[in-house]
This record gives C-alpha cells, structure tokens and sequence, in this order.
C-alpha cells in the first residue's frame, strides 16, 4: 500500500466526518433553504441554455412550441370526450341538402297614395 492511498482513504473519512457534523449541525428550514437554492440555481443555468439555443435555432423552438401546442389540444379534447362534455351521440345520421325557398308572393299597399297636391 503507498502512502498515496493511505492519504486518500484518510481524506475520504475526514470529508465523510465533516459531511455529518454539518448534516447535525444545519437546521431543518436551512436544508430546506439549500433545496431551494439549488433548484434556482438549475432553473437560471437551464434558462441559460435554452435561451442560447432559441438564439442559435428559431426554427426548432417554433416548432417545438408548435407542436406542444398541438398535444396539448389533442388532450384537452380527448379529456373533454372522457368527461362526458361534448360526449358524442351515437345514431345514424341524413344529410340535408339546403334548397331555395319558393319566393314569397309580395303583398300590394291596399291604400292609394295621396300626394299633398292632389288635394288642391
């Protein structure tokens, strides 16, 4: 066994030992504090990528954004016909052809006009 490898092995404790001592010593909201840290932390650098991705591909992330949006409609619908709103009626159905109504006879004024000159 070289020294390098007893160095190593007694390295790897005393971080384990420190690793504990800080678990027992942070309190329960700090941890919960550090989570949430770190989960900023990957949202910013992940907004980084995509932004700088977006700026080098328009196109794939219209079609991206496109077809999401496609799947989503796919399912909105697909729900909608679950919940029974807009459930479909099963039956036969006729087509109807729309025709032309026959015209309408137009009624006549039944009184005379009388011009105010007429009754000079």
């Amino acid at each position: 066994m070289s020294r390098l490898d007893s160095y190593s092995s007694k390295v790897m404790d005393l971080v384990g030992q420190v690793g504990d001592n800080l678990r027992g010593a942070v309190p329960g909201n700090a941890s919960k504090w550090l989570q949430t840290g770190v989960a900023l932390g990957a949202a910013k650098t992940g907004s980084r990528v995509v932004g700088s991705f977006v700026r080098r591909n328009p196109a794939v992330a219209v079609a991206a954004a496109v077809g999401a949006g496609v799947v989503w409609l796919a399912v909105r619908h697909q729900r909608k016909k679950a919940n029974g709103n807009g459930a479909v009626i099963e039956g036969k159905s006729k087509r109807v052809d729309a025709k032309r109504a026959a015209p309408r006879a137009r009624k006549t004024a039944t009184r005379a006009r009388t011009s105010p000159r007429a009754k000079q």
